[in-house]
């Protein structure tokens, strides 16, 4: 083989291998911040972190939400873990389906032990679900959460179900067969998913107030993207805390999104003064 047809084959192994060797390192990073947090706060961790990370050739990133590999997941690691042993999970999500975000949610609720859902940036929408099942939340001041109204998945695109549901009351009768389908599916949604918050909040708060913030969450009070805030979040009455472990923002830095082809945010690195020490002497 001739020097050429060995600089190229070394130059196509490196190609492949490098992604793959990356990512090894940056998930053995991963797992050693984890141990930290495990050691130093007692807890299981959990982790639920979609990014638009670049794993895979050319850095095509991947669009991750809420599924069911993700619910059987995370079901596994909290069946898994001792009925004595505090769960801390840390989500920073956009949602995803129902149904998956449900199973991680019920899975959560019924562990004996204490369940903290950390929050250190976002967890909208099937997050939201998952954060009020636990019996604390933990939330950076700037994180959200998100209302829980369903999205009906209509001609190609999603629409809120008390949207849905208002459309057609207003147009009664005048509606389309298929649009009076959709109403009804829209409505079925609604009750669902009030019924399964308001079993979450009920063991947090009385059953009154848990209606009220059920009826809040989910009936279309908002837009779907809207996002509840740390001081929101406490108003409803939810055992929220405005602390995020440290070691969360460390784990963080090790889901980079995806680089797109316009400005980053930049900044140097600010150092906090050091209080000067006082002199022993007179």
């Amino acid at each position: 083989m001739d020097i050429i047809g060995l600089l190229f084959w070394l130059l196509l192994f490196s190609v492949i291998a490098e992604p793959l060797l990356e990512y090894q390192r940056v998930k053995a990073a991963r797992m050693a911040i984890l141990k930290r947090i495990e050691d130093k706060y007692g807890y299981r961790v959990i982790t639920l972190i979609h990014r638009q990370e670049r794993v895979g050739f050319f850095g095509v990133p991947i669009y991750r939400f809420i599924d069911i590999e993700d619910s059987e997941a995370v079901v596994r690691a909290i069946r898994s873990t001792p009925k004595d042993k505090p769960i801390m999970i840390i989500l920073h999500t956009p949602g995803g389906m129902v149904l998956a975000a449900s199973q991680i949610a019920h899975a959560l609720h019924k562990h004996p032990a204490k369940t903290v859902a950390v929050v250190p940036h976002y967890a909208m929408s099937g997050g939201t679900l998952i954060a009020i099942a636990a019996d604390e939340i933990w939330m950076d001041p700037a994180a959200a959460l998100g209302p829980l109204d369903p999205q009906i998945p209509v001609d190609m695109q999603h629409l809120p179900a008390p949207s849905l549901v208002k459309v057609i009351k207003e147009k009664g009768k005048e509606a389309s067969d298929k649009f009076l389908v959709y109403g009804d599916v829209a409505e079925k949604a609604l009750k669902e998913m009030y019924d399964t918050v308001l079993k979450f909040l009920k063991s947090k708060m009385d059953e009154e107030k848990a209606k009220a913030v059920a009826e809040e969450l989910v009936m279309g009070k908002y837009t779907h993207d809207y996002p509840l805030f740390y001081e929101k979040v406490k108003e409803l009455g939810l055992p929220v805390k405005d602390k995020v472990p440290p070691e969360v923002y460390e784990l963080m830095e090790l889901y980079p999104q995806a680089q797109a082809q316009r400005p980053g945010v930049e900044y140097l690195p600010y150092h906090m003064p050091q209080p000067q020490k006082r002199s022993n002497t007179a």
